[in-house]
């Protein structure tokens, strides 16, 4: 993929020579939209397991783990594009703002009213043949894609100051990723920002519909449901891994947010047991497949 560009390939391109199962892994600077149109799907997005049927759309954010078992001869797209290149296609409209930042599977009969597919079509079309201005004519593919999940109902609130308030809320999301592990406080946070903290959640609230507490926790959650299901570390040792020192007080946060003890969420996901049968810590980090 071009640095900060996309690319484009074929589901069944890349499942088939690996047996149609394509390994828990992450982007941490791409964004991936797959358009599944024949066949079906298992598909895992961090905890979130759903089971696709033609014709769906799946949303991959940046950083997450994600992973895909197809019937075999399943076949759709695969559009993996630089999350800096997605956010000069989504510049100053609120409305396509953040509608990439959690993982989806959308399905139904609306999903073809929005012509998904004749924008993949396109994208594949433009992405093998240099034309002129093709990166131009990309972007404007890649715009319809958005804006057709913006319409599917991926849209956030609208912000009262659209460019300020996004711009923000990008900056904050970037700081939170270099330091939730050591429980910022959110004075410390709007410091790092030059913002006070009630302009922090303005912003927050307007582009993210939540605090910017509740953005660090999601992030801080993300994590620590990542060390349950693809790590062999004790639920003790996830919680110092998010900058808990107390086991105690990271399981009763933990069970707050997701409606569970840490123990009794991997047991959810992976049957009886304390930790994942066959899974290295560095597993999720790789690059198998998409």
């Amino acid at each position: 993929m071009e640095t900060d560009f996309l690319h484009v390939e074929r589901i069944a391109t890349r499942s088939r020579i690996h047996d149609w199962t394509i390994r828990p892994h992450a982007h941490p600077d791409q964004h991936q939209l797959l358009l599944l149109t024949a066949g079906a799907a298992d598909v895992r997005i961090e905890a979130d397991v759903w089971r696709a049927a033609p014709l769906a759309l799946v949303v991959v954010p940046a950083m997450a783990v994600h992973a895909f078992t197809f019937e075999p001869e399943s076949d759709g797209f695969v559009v993996t594009a630089a999350r800096d290149f997605l956010q000069r296609a989504s510049s100053g409209d609120p409305d396509l703002a953040g509608i990439l930042a959690r993982g989806r599977c959308l399905t139904g009969p609306t999903l073809a009213a929005h012509a998904p597919r004749e924008c993949f079509e396109a994208l594949e079309r433009e992405f093998v043949w240099s034309a002129r201005a093709r990166r131009t004519a990309i972007l404007a593919h890649v715009q319809r894609l958005l804006v057709a999940l913006s319409r599917l109902g991926g849209a956030g609130a609208k912000p009262a100051n659209p460019s300020r308030d996004v711009e923000l809320v990008r900056r904050f999301r970037e700081v939170v990723e270099s330091c939730f592990r050591s429980a910022p406080g959110l004075e410390a946070l709007a410091a790092e920002l030059g913002v006070t903290p009630s302009r922090l959640n303005r912003a927050c609230r307007a582009v993210a519909s939540r605090s910017a507490m509740a953005i660090l926790h999601e992030r801080i959650m993300i994590e620590a449901k990542r060390g349950l299901i693809y790590t062999g570390m004790r639920v003790s040792e996830v919680a110092r891994s998010v900058g808990f020192e107390d086991p105690a007080y990271f399981s009763r946060f933990f069970a707050a947010r997701a409606g569970r003890s840490p123990r009794e969420f991997r047991q959810s996901i992976l049957g009886a047991g304390d930790a994942p049968p066959a899974s290295p810590a560095s597993a999720p980090r790789g690059r198998t497949g998409f």
